[in-house]
């Protein structure tokens, strides 16, 4: 507690019945414990306690001279103006404190509760962080194999980053407990970061799964199939190979040997150069169909490997969504319970 700054009154009244009234003021800056755990929405709590050092009960007595619900209301009214904090409720209360040599002292405690004013960290720090965080959602609707999604993710990142090294003067520096709200940008930067990590991966395993081996097994039962159904990915059945029987009759057509009435069907040897070129052209067609089958279904290994990419990332937005929700439902509770509690 620093020194009395308050003018001096040369005054003391002294009433009839012995009373003595020495109106001189006290202005001192003390300093109490504080508990920013809650931090922007705080309720401290400091106690301030008078008494003499050297004069016992016999030599001077102290009284309470009003109640607590004055002492609230008349300091309510005296304060002009109350910056970051709002008086929430004083207390007080009188004590005796004995001494070894059977002598007492009297002490008057007065118990200040203090309330922060939270709207502006709620609009300077909480609904920017959410409104980004929400971005991040719902970039997880972009189709990753048609956008950049990594470079708008990025992004948000680097912004992300630039808002809080801004807004590091809002938070407090002291206390002995880390404030939670500290954990939610904290939280809220991992989330970001890793939905980055996310989509580096999706992207890899989609552009380059050609390339790579059949993952393990462990990882097609465990993803695939036990991930896979938790998040409404259950793995596509096996593509069935279509089935070509060809037609018996132009086997035995084959087999009939050449002759006199073989010629008499082929009127001309330009049907039969008509017939062998739409043979070559079949051929041709079917080998072009299998190539375009084979680039537009991959091989088995890499529709595998995306599929372990589809289920990491819709994982990851469920973790997503459940995060804020929780979140919210958090500060929502926290926010109520210090309006009330005030």
């Amino acid at each position: 507690m620093e020194k009395n700054s308050a003018p001096d009154v040369p005054y003391t009244y002294l009433r009839y019945d012995g009373l003595v009234y020495d109106a001189k003021p006290v202005r001192v800056v003390s300093s109490c414990s504080l508990n920013i755990y809650l931090f922007p929405f705080d309720i401290q709590n400091c106690t301030f306690t008078f008494n003499s050092y050297i004069h016992d009960s016999n030599a001077i007595e102290l009284e309470l001279l009003q109640s607590s619900e004055e002492v609230f209301q008349a300091s309510k009214e005296e304060m002009a103006t109350m910056g970051e904090w709002q008086l929430a409720g004083i207390s007080s209360r009188k004590v005796v404190a004995p001494t070894l040599e059977g002598s007492s002292y009297d002490e008057l405690q007065f118990f200040i509760s203090v309330r922060r004013h939270s709207t502006m960290y709620v609009v300077n720090l909480l609904i920017p962080s959410c409104f980004l965080i929400a971005v991040d959602l719902f970039s997880f609707m972009l189709p990753v194999q048609n956008v950049d999604r990594s470079s708008f993710k990025m992004t948000l990142v680097l912004g992300y980053t630039v808002f809080l090294l801004s807004t590091n003067d809002l938070l407090p520096i002291t206390g002995d407990t880390i404030p939670l709200i500290n954990v939610f940008l904290s939280l809220c930067l991992t989330m970001m970061v890793t939905s980055l990590l996310e989509t580096i991966l999706i992207t890899n395993l989609l552009m380059g799964s050609a390339h790579y081996t059949p993952p393990p097994r462990w990882i097609k039962v465990f993803v695939c199939h036990f991930l896979g159904r938790l998040v409404w990915l259950p793995p596509k059945p096996e593509h069935q190979e279509d089935l070509v029987i060809k037609n018996p009759d132009a086997r035995e057509m084959e087999n009939v040997p050449k002759g006199n009435e073989m010629a008499e069907r082929k009127k001309t040897l330009k049907e039969e150069e008509t017939l062998q070129v739409l043979k070559n052209l079949g051929r041709d067609l079917q080998a072009i169909h299998h190539h375009v089958v084979q680039q537009l279904k991959g091989s088995l290994g890499s529709e595998e490997w995306i599929q372990v990419g589809l289920v990491i990332d819709r994982l990851l937005f469920i973790i997503y969504i459940l995060f804020l929700s929780v979140s919210f439902i958090s500060i929502i509770i926290i926010w109520v319970n210090s309006y009330n509690s005030a």
